[in-house]
């Protein structure tokens, strides 16, 4: 059981919104804290159930646990207000309780206070990054630290040791079988395109599929599944669960449990194309180096393909010509909701291109600090 009185060097607070990806982020963090930096991190959750799919031995009813060497605390109302870590991370402009920020301000030395953002590639992010706030009646100010892909941002979130466990997991056949088995299933067919899908509510998932049915080279679905997707269900005609299999023509669909982290990039890193969603899984397929398509969180009014362009502008710019367009067409098709047979056969055949075009991606962004190492060095600059 954490000691709770014993002052904690971290505190992050993460309210759950709809999906897993913010709770996600900030589990994969407070891991990398403890374990890649030996910190004391207090993680504060305020959905647990949503906690537990990631994380199966997390138990929902207790208030304090102690998890991976994290202390996880339930965020529940009325809230105690325990004195503060001397870094506080407010995720993705969670608003963290009046009585732990009226603490804070009574601290000496007050925390360094961090509101972690969303991860985005748009021009202006560079310009925000690690900017203050001052609190409107308090001595206290707040920074906003914003993730991202060129030097003058926040970073990526990589443990220190997860290029080395891809490349030990890429040789290794016995962890690939123990993959399969904890899929439920055997490896897929020989010379099949294999295929992870992981997406939001959308109807071109039932064009893709229909599309696979009837391509030339066989096809090998995985879909995780955190809820049942209307799309799919609605491509085999019946409800579907976890274990099940949908085969028509040359295409095999298979439905996956929903997959604990380490076992979600075991499939990441097994696949020849990854579809992804929201941030933590989008983040996961670039550092698998291999040909991914992202499904941005849908924004009113269609902000979100703003986001999405900001990042094709930066993914492509290496790509030949042919195989830009193909992305980027491929992409935002599916962001729409509507992928035709022009939009796959393209992007199909630009896939060796993509695959190695991946691997280089994924080199470059490694030569940069994560987003761990950046989060200690501000803080450690403020302390």
């Amino acid at each position: 059981m954490p000691n709770s009185v014993t002052r904690p060097d971290w505190d992050i607070f993460c309210k759950v919104i709809d999906n897993f990806g913010d709770v996600g982020v900030c589990w994969r963090l407070a891991r990398q804290l403890t374990s890649d930096w030996q910190l004391h991190v207090r993680l504060w959750v305020d959905d647990m159930e949503t906690f537990r799919a990631l994380l199966p031995e997390a138990d929902p009813v207790l208030s304090i646990q102690e998890l991976h060497g994290v202390e996880v605390r339930r965020w529940e109302a009325p809230f105690v207000a325990w004195p503060p870590a001397a870094v506080v991370l407010e995720t993705f402009a969670c608003r963290i309780p009046d009585a732990f920020i009226a603490a804070m301000a009574q601290q000496s030395p007050r925390p360094v206070w961090i509101n972690l953002d969303y991860l985005s590639a748009e021009a202006w992010v560079a310009g925000c990054h690690a900017l203050p706030s001052p609190h409107p009646r308090l001595p206290l100010k707040k920074f906003f630290f914003f993730p991202g892909f060129t030097r003058d941002t926040g970073g990526l979130l990589r443990e220190h040791d997860l290029l080395a466990r891809r490349q030990q997991f890429a040789a290794s056949p016995d962890q690939h079988t123990a993959f399969w088995r904890q899929a439920g299933g055997g490896p897929p067919p020989a010379g099949s395109l294999l295929v992870s899908l992981f997406a939001y509510e959308n109807p071109a998932i039932g064009e893709l599929l229909r599309l696979w049915q009837d391509a030339q080279t066989p096809v090998c679905c995985l879909a995780p599944l955190s809820r049942p997707l209307k799309a799919i269900e609605s491509y085999a005609g019946h409800p579907l669960r976890a274990g099940d299999v949908v085969r028509r023509g040359v295409l095999e669909l298979r439905l996956l449990p929903f997959l604990e982290q380490s076992a979600y990039d075991h499939l990441l890193w097994l696949c020849d194309v990854n579809f992804v969603r929201g941030e933590d899984s989008f983040v996961r397929a670039q550092w698998a180096a291999r040909s991914m398509v992202w499904h941005i969180y849908p924004q009113h009014e269609s902000a979100h393909l703003a986001k999405l362009d900001a990042f094709l502008d930066l993914y492509c710019t290496d790509l030949p010509a042919v195989s830009a367009t193909a992305v980027r067409e491929f992409w935002q098709a599916w962001n729409v909701g509507h992928v035709d047979g022009a939009h796959w056969q393209n992007f199909a055949l630009c896939l060796p291109t993509l695959r190695e075009h991946a691997r280089r991606w994924q080199k470059a962004l490694a030569r940069e600090d994560d987003l761990s190492t950046r989060l200690l060095r501000f803080a450690r600059s403020r302390l």
